[in-house]
C-alpha cells in the first residue's frame, strides 16, 4: 500500500507543479479558443491541461518501474508499456483537437487506433464471467471488439460529461478511488497477482485528477480539454479491462462446485468490473441521453449541444459549484455503492442505504424549486436567499414602496424564478435565486 500511495503522490505532485507552466504555454500557443453557446464559462480560458496530466502519467510509470514490489509488475507483465503506448497516442490527438479542433470523426478513429494498439500489446479482454452459463472464453476478434468498444464508450462518457469546472476530474477521481479499493483487495486479500496492473493504473489515475482539480475547480484557470479527458477515460477503461478480462474467477477460490455456480456466486464481486460504466453511470447516462436527444431532432450523434446534465441543473437554479456537487454525491453513491455490494452482496443494509442516500440525493437535486415563502416576523431568523426581495427585517416597511418590484415576474416574492441560462454573463457563481457576478462589466 504505500508503494501505491508514494506513486499516487508522486503522480500528483507532478501533475500539479506543471499545470502552471502549461497555462502560460497553452496562453502563449493561443489554444483559448472563443466562449459558444454551450459554454458556462464567461472568459476565454486556455486549454491543454492534458499535458501535465500525461506527464504526470508517465512520472507515476517510471516511479513506479523503480518500486520494489510494484517492479514486478513491469517485469511480469506487458499491461503497462500497453496502457503508455495507448495513453501517447490519444493524448496527441487530443492536444491537437485543443489547438485546431479536429473533426469528431477523425478523433473517434484515432480512440479505436489507440484501443487496437492496447489489443496488440496484450492488453485486451480475454474471457467474461457470465451468469447461469460460466466463463466463456472469447476468440481473439471478439475480445479485440469488445475492448475497442469499451475504450471508445469510456472516454467519449468522460468527454461528454467534461462541461463544468472540475467535474470531469473529481467524477473520475471518485470512480477511480472506488476502483483501487476493490483491485487492491483482490490483488492483496487473495494474493492475485494479476490484479497488480489494475491496482497501480488506478492509483495513478487518482494522482493525476488529484494534480489537476487544484488548477480546474470554480473558477478555473485552465481547462483539461480533450487531451486531458480522453487520456483519464483511457486509463480508466485499461484498469478495467485489466481485471476483468485478465483475471481468472478460478483463482478467488470463493465457491465450491460447479463452474456454472462458481460464476454465479462470484457475479457481485465482477459487477464494479464488468463494464466500466457501472463506476462512471452518470456521464455514460449523459452520453446515452445526449445521442438519444440529437439522433432524435436529426442531428449527428457527435453535433454539440446545451441539454447535458449539468447544463440542466444549472437551469433548474443550482449555482456551479453546488451542480458539480450533485453530480460528485451521484457518482460516489453508483461507486461506492457497487463496491460495497461486491463486498457483501448478502447484506440488506447496503441496499436500504444506497436507497436512502439517492432520496436524499434527489431532495438535493431538486432543492431549488422548493423555496419556502418565509413571513416577515421571521425573515431575520433565515438566510438572505429565503428573504423577499425589497424587505429587510431591518426596514419591514421597504416592500410597500415599490409595489411594482414584488408583482415582477421574476421576482422571488412571487414564487416564480427566472430561468438560470448557461453561456451568458452571470452564469459562473450563480446562485439559487440568480446571477452573482464575480467581474466587473466592461463596454
Amino acid at each position: 500500500m504505500r508503494e501505491y500511495l508514494l506513486t499516487l503522490c508522486i503522480t500528483a505532485a507532478v501533475t500539479y507543479l506543471l499545470t502552471g507552466p502549461v497555462r502560460k504555454f497553452a496562453i502563449v500557443a493561443g489554444a483559448m479558443p472563443e466562449i459558444r453557446a454551450r459554454d458556462v464559462h464567461r472568459e476565454p480560458t486556455p486549454r491543454l491541461g492534458g499535458i501535465a496530466m500525461f506527464f504526470g502519467l508517465c512520472a507515476g510509470l517510471l516511479v513506479a518501474d523503480h518500486l520494489t514490489n510494484l517492479n514486478e509488475v513491469f517485469a511480469k507483465s506487458n499491461e503497462p508499456r500497453a496502457l503508455l503506448s495507448g495513453a501517447a497516442l490519444i493524448w496527441l490527438i487530443g492536444v491537437l483537437d485543443d489547438k485546431f479542433e479536429i473533426d469528431a470523426l477523425i478523433k473517434l478513429g484515432g480512440q479505436m487506433i489507440a484501443a487496437g494498439v492496447m489489443v496488440m500489446q496484450g492488453l485486451t479482454i480475454l474471457w467474461l464471467p457470465i451468469p447461469g452459463v460460466g466463463n466463456v472464453a472469447l476468440t481473439q476478434w471478439q475480445g479485440t471488439l469488445l475492448t475497442v468498444a469499451l475504450v471508445v464508450i469510456t472516454i467519449n462518457a468522460v468527454n461528454f460529461v467534461d462541461g463544468l469546472d472540475g467535474l470531469a476530474a473529481g467524477m473520475v477521481c471518485i470512480a477511480a478511488g472506488a476502483f483501487f479499493l476493490y483491485a487492491y483487495r483482490i490483488w492483496y486479500s487473495y494474493g492475485i497477482e494479476a490484479a497488480a496492473p489494475g491496482t497501480l493504473f488506478a492509483a495513478i489515475l487518482m494522482g493525476m485528477c488529484l494534480g489537476f482539480l487544484p488548477h480546474n475547480m470554480h473558477p478555473a484557470r485552465i481547462f483539461m480539454g480533450d487531451s486531458g479527458s480522453m487520456l483519464i477515460g483511457l486509463v480508466l477503461a485499461a484498469g478495467a479491462i485489466s481485471i476483468t478480462g485478465q483475471l481468472d474467477p478460478d483463482a478467488l477460490n470463493l465457491y465450491a462446485g460447479s463452474e456454472k455456480a462458481a460464476v454465479h456466486q462470484t457475479v457481485p464481486v465482477y459487477i464494479p468490473l464488468l463494464l466500466p460504466l457501472t463506476i462512471i453511470a452518470v456521464p455514460a447516462a449523459d452520453l446515452v441521453l445526449a445521442i438519444v436527444r440529437r439522433t432524435w431532432r436529426g442531428q449527428s450523434p457527435f453535433a454539440a449541444d446545451r441539454g447535458h446534465l449539468h447544463h440542466r441543473l444549472l437551469e433548474i437554479g443550482h449555482s456551479h459549484s453546488r451542480a458539480v456537487l450533485i453530480m460528485y454525491f451521484w457518482s460516489a453513491l453508483i461507486a461506492f455503492g457497487a463496491l460495497a455490494y461486491s463486498v457483501n452482496s448478502a447484506s440488506m443494509w447496503i441496499v436500504l442505504g444506497v436507497v436512502f442516500l439517492s432520496a436524499v440525493g434527489l431532495v438535493l437535486l431538486l432543492l431549488p424549486r422548493f423555496t419556502p415563502r418565509v413571513p416577515r416576523w421571521a425573515q431575520r431568523f433565515v438566510p438572505p436567499r429565503y428573504r423577499r426581495r425589497g424587505t429587510s427585517p431591518e426596514d419591514p416597511a421597504a416592500a410597500q414602496e415599490e409595489p411594482e418590484a414584488q408583482d415582477a415576474p421574476d421576482a422571488p416574492g412571487t414564487g416564480e424564478r427566472a430561468p438560470v441560462t448557461a453561456g451568458v454573463s452571470g452564469v459562473n457563481g450563480a446562485t439559487a435565486i440568480g446571477a452573482r457576478s464575480r467581474f466587473i462589466d466592461r463596454p
